[in-house]
C-alpha cells in the first residue's frame, strides 16, 4: 500500500518574515519581483526587507468589507450624477469580536460585533446598532451614540450670552 503524500502547508507570514534575513540578495530580488511585479528600486537590503515584510502582511491580512465597497459605489454614483461629493460620514468600524455593553433602565445589554460587520444581540443578528438601540428602548436612537461609540454632536456656534463691554 502506497502512503499518500500530503502537500506541505505554506509557511506562515511570521515565518516568512523571520526568514527574510536568511535569503540571499538574489532570492530577495526574486521575491520582490513576485510581490511587486517590478525590479526593486534600490540595492538597500534593509529597505527591501521592510517593504517585503509589509507587503506579505498586507496580502495576508487584507480583508474586503462588502459594506464599505457598497458605500463607496453609492458615493461614486452620487458624485457622477451631481458633480458634488457629499460630506463623508464618519464611519465607525468596530473589530469583529468587540463587545459593546450598555446599561439601560437597570438592565445590562451586550452586543457582539460579528465577522461580517453585523451585530449579535440576544441570539439574533442585526445589520445596525440603531436597530438594536430601538429594540432596547422602543424609540429611534443613533445606535453608535446609544452604545457610546460616537460622541454627541457639539452645538454649532451657540448664540453668545450678553454683549461686549
Amino acid at each position: 500500500m502506497k502512503a499518500s503524500t500530503v502537500p506541505p502547508t505554506p509557511p506562515s507570514v511570521v515565518a516568512r518574515i523571520a526568514g527574510l534575513p536568511d535569503l540571499s540578495i538574489e532570492e530577495m530580488r526574486a521575491l520582490w519581483r513576485e510581490l511587486f511585479g517590478s525590479d526593486n528600486p534600490t540595492p538597500n537590503r534593509q529597505f527591501m526587507e521592510r517593504r517585503i515584510a509589509y507587503k506579505l502582511q498586507e496580502i495576508e491580512f487584507r480583508k474586503v468589507d462588502p459594506s464599505l465597497l457598497e458605500r463607496n459605489k453609492r458615493r461614486i454614483k452620487a458624485l457622477v450624477e451631481t458633480g458634488k461629493a457629499r460630506k463623508l460620514d464618519r464611519d465607525i468600524r468596530l473589530m469583529p469580536g468587540t463587545v459593546l455593553t450598555r446599561e439601560y433602565q437597570g438592565i445590562e445589554h451586550r452586543v457582539t460585533v460579528a465577522q461580517d460587520g453585523q451585530y449579535e444581540f440576544e441570539g439574533r443578528r442585526y445589520p445596525s446598532l440603531s436597530m438594536i438601540a430601538r429594540e432596547i428602548t422602543g424609540t429611534r436612537w443613533s445606535g453608535p451614540l446609544f452604545f457610546g461609540v460616537k460622541a454627541p454632536a457639539k452645538a454649532k456656534n451657540p448664540k453668545k450670552q450678553g454683549g461686549r463691554r
